[in-house]
């Protein structure tokens, strides 16, 4: 008798997998249907991009270390929240056109297993 109840089981569960496995690939076809084959217009990844930058205000510029400590905003790219914190540069060009106080936006990025400011331009 518990042979039959765990077949019966099995087989219920086989079914309620295929049936939502159907349900699902039915699914993302149709939404699917809607959407063009280009890819997105430029202005459009301009736009994202622009809101993937950190509001934030320069503490200190270090040339000689090439760093930059800024109060920031959270950086959701790297899942964390608002703090003042040292960064590195990408280019030390970025160092000669900020001074402290300045408002900043900018995006920041996990290399080598340093964070580091990969593009900053004034607050608008």
């Amino acid at each position: 008798m518990s042979n039959i109840r765990i077949a019966l089981l099995a087989f219920v569960a086989a079914l309620s997998f295929a049936g939502a496995a159907g349900a699902q690939s039915s699914k993302s076809t149709t939404d699917m249907s809607g959407m063009s084959e280009k890819a997105p217009a430029a202005g459009a990844s301009d736009a994202a991009a622009a809101s993937d930058l950190t509001e934030g205000e320069v503490r200190k510029v270090d040339k000689d270390n090439k760093k930059l400590t800024i109060k920031h905003g959270p950086l959701k790219n790297l899942d964390m929240p608002g703090m003042t914190m040292v960064f590195g540069v990408k280019d030390d060009a970025m160092l000669d056109k900020l001074e402290t106080g300045a408002k900043v936006r900018f995006q920041a990025e996990k290399i080598d297993g340093k964070i580091v400011v990969t593009k900053i331009e004034a607050a608008r």
